[in-house]
């Protein structure tokens, strides 16, 4: 009898599904606050967040939910959509899944987009948003980068990028090429790592290549950013108006951004705490995009404090 209890508590603890060909995971006690994250992208996946940080959160006293977009990562399916009617009936089935009514959204990177806009869809099935390194306008982060990328060129008098970025700027700011060129020299210039990583995060970064699934984490599959660009214009968006509209409607929306993270300047974060309230936006020291690595401990302590 006490060898039953143990394995009907282990299934309690730890589910792992895939339905519809949906790659999904759900970390800790189903009573406790459900957090669904968001991934980035569009063509990555739930990876990094998934190994590094989904279970210390479950130990934080949340049932956290991770998904693969549909198409994207680990979600392979030839037929996807890539659309946000597609992917918002998706975020519907995983809750579904799950017997969630209603869950706090984590959406990172261009999950913040995904919550956003699902927030505003379905108000009722959220108790409130964390963005997460994530833009509010597409065109104002590729101008940072090319803006911040042309300061380090031209201090390493490098004559060659910048010309690839006088080109880059002449081209249509709407097109693949554009933010194809654009997040790769964010790449190249290390707009996603902390100037100086925190122990911890090494520790954490340490821990998490070693665990199979991690190999997922740099992968990106190439469908799901051409299909979202013809189908949404996804590098048109601002979410200025959708988000003032929500705050104006007394929704909990909260901000998480690394003072190191090369996509967003001071003066984008600035505004982004006026819109929601300067006590809404954790602007992290010796942090980049990926917020809960590089500084773990104040990401878990702001969610918990928002999310009473």
């Amino acid at each position: 009898m006490k060898k039953y209890g143990i394995l009907i508590l282990m299934v309690f603890i730890h589910v792992n599904i895939n339905v519809q060909n949906l790659y999904s995971k759900a970390f800790g006690n189903p009573k406790d606050k459900p957090l669904l994250f968001l991934h980035g992208g569009p063509g990555y996946n739930c990876a990094g967040f998934e190994v590094a940080a989904a279970q210390v959160l479950a130990d934080n006293g949340f049932y956290v939910i991770v998904y693969d977009r549909r198409g994207e990562g680990r979600s392979t399916d030839a037929s996807a959509k890539f659309n946000f009617i597609e992917t918002f009936a998706d975020i519907n089935l995983i809750l579904n899944q799950y017997n969630v009514k209603k869950a706090t959204l984590i959406g990172h990177s261009f999950g913040g987009i995904v919550g956003t806009l699902f927030m505003k869809q379905y108000p009722e099935k959220v108790n409130a948003l964390f963005l997460v390194g994530a833009p509010v306008s597409l065109q104002e982060t590729f101008k940072t980068i090319l803006k911040s990328s042309r300061k380090i060129y031209e201090s390493n008098n490098d004559k060659t990028n910048l010309n690839y970025i006088d080109m880059i700027e002449k081209m249509n700011p709407t097109s693949a090429e554009y933010y194809a060129y654009s997040f790769g020299h964010a790449m190249q210039n290390g707009f996603y790592t902390p100037k100086k990583m925190s122990d911890d995060a090494k520790a954490i970064y340490g821990n998490a290549t070693k665990d199979p699934a991690f190999t997922y984490a740099s992968k990106m599959t190439y469908d799901a950013p051409q299909g979202f660009l013809k189908n949404e214009s996804y590098t048109s968006i601002d979410l200025t108006n959708d988000l003032k509209s929500l705050v104006a409607s007394s929704f909990k929306i909260f901000g998480l951004y690394g003072k190191d993270d090369g996509l967003y300047s001071p003066e984008q974060v600035k505004q982004l705490q006026e819109l929601l309230g300067n006590d809404k936006v954790d602007y992290i020291d010796d942090c980049s995009h990926s917020v809960f690595i590089d500084q773990q401990k104040r990401f878990i302590a702001f969610l918990k404090l928002n999310s009473k």
